[in-house]
């Protein structure tokens, strides 16, 4: 029997526990109400303060301060390729500049050129997207518009280092796979944006934290809801919200302040998940072969092969005998994938690589 203890899928990925349990008393009747939060109207007082609550938990789990508005938005993070041209490419000296690094960036380069003209500012597809660059190293413009990058490439398993550095333009990046999951360096970001369905909880709904001074360049005439203003502006409440994907949400921000510790104590474990799993594949030798080059490695997706579809299809097989799922990689990219979001624990990571070690020496 699978487990959801055990779920290393991609996306939508695994929930705390504590969620979960949580999630099951609210869609009956919630605790506050009485009513299911299925039911529960998106303008009601006890939706007001868990919007409100949801973005307090945020600005305190990442440092924000009121320079940012935080919104929350539907369409996921397809729906943002398209917003974020639309309203911070037209008003600007030079085009903005994207780093197309895997499948999720390259969508974003795609549809930013529906939209306006834009430069790619580096592209790793000669290179298999194995690798990823230095971002202050780039030759950007220094009046671009702003510079797009996804920090982890979900179907590749790649992951930018946490940045720090000055930015070379406005920076705006897709943190829609380690959102939450190490602490982040706010103040040298114009924005952030995350759809839910990794860290944060079921899909649904968006994360979109954006610096003020960025929406004074929106330009007038845009659909009010393709405008980030009309969101700031009605508190993410201006059509009918996701409310259970909020609600979800802002048990996960619960659950990484009051049980985990906040995002530093969240680094840590993920940090020793990952450990875990790429020592054991490497230590299968040419077994397995890992997608990412060693520096560049995400510590949320291990993308990785067997080397051969039907042993990776095998691999699945026997790891969903022992309950463990969600271990097919990407349509693009096939082989396999771990996952290791957030509410992946540790004990799941041992049980995942006790199977791989299994499973390569049955083979040997």
């Amino acid at each position: 029997m699978t487990s959801n203890a055990l779920n290393f899928s991609g996306g939508p990925g695994a929930l705390p526990e504590t969620v979960l349990e949580q999630t099951r008393e609210a869609i009956v009747a919630l605790p506050e109400t009485g009513l299911s939060v299925l039911g529960m109207s998106h303008r009601s007082a006890w939706f007001k303060a868990l919007v409100d609550e949801a973005e307090q938990n945020l600005r305190a789990l990442l440092g924000l301060d009121r320079d940012y508005a935080v919104t929350f938005q539907q369409g996921g993070s397809s729906l943002q390729f398209a917003m974020i041209p639309m309203n911070f490419a037209r008003d600007a000296g030079a085009p903005p500049e994207y780093v197309t690094s895997g499948y999720w960036s390259g969508r974003a380069t795609q549809e930013a050129a529906k939209v306006t003209a834009r430069r790619v500012a580096w592209d790793g597809r000669a290179m298999g997207y194995r690798q990823l660059p230095s971002l202050d190293a780039l030759d950007v413009a220094p009046d671009a518009a702003y510079l797009h990058y996804v920090s982890n490439e979900t179907v590749e398993g790649l992951q930018f280092p946490v940045f720090d550095s000055a930015p070379p333009a406005p920076l705006i990046a897709d943190m829609s796979s380690d959102f939450l999951a190490q602490p982040i360096a706010c103040n040298r970001y114009a924005m952030i944006y995350a759809h839910a369905q990794k860290n944060l909880g079921p899909a649904g709904v968006t994360v979109a934290v954006i610096h003020r001074s960025l929406l004074e360049r929106i330009p007038d005439g845009l659909p009010a809801i393709l405008d980030f203003r009309t969101h700031v502006a009605h508190g993410s409440n201006y059509n009918t919200p996701p409310v259970f994907a909020i609600y979800v949400l802002t048990l996960v921000t619960r659950w990484l302040r009051d049980e985990i510790g906040g995002l530093a104590a969240m680094q840590r474990i993920n940090a020793r998940k990952a450990a875990r799993l790429y020592s054991t594949l490497d230590a299968l030798g040419e077994a397995v072969s890992i997608h990412a080059h060693t520096p560049w490695r995400s510590q949320m997706n291990v993308a990785f092969t067997f080397g051969d579809r039907r042993l990776d299809e095998a691999f699945v097989e026997a790891a969903r005998e022992q309950g463990i799922v969600g271990l097919e990689g990407h349509r693009s990219l096939g082989g396999l994938r771990a996952s290791l979001y957030n509410a992946v624990t540790e004990p799941a990571v041992d049980t995942l690589c006790e199977a791989l070690t299994e499973f390569a020496l049955q083979r040997a």
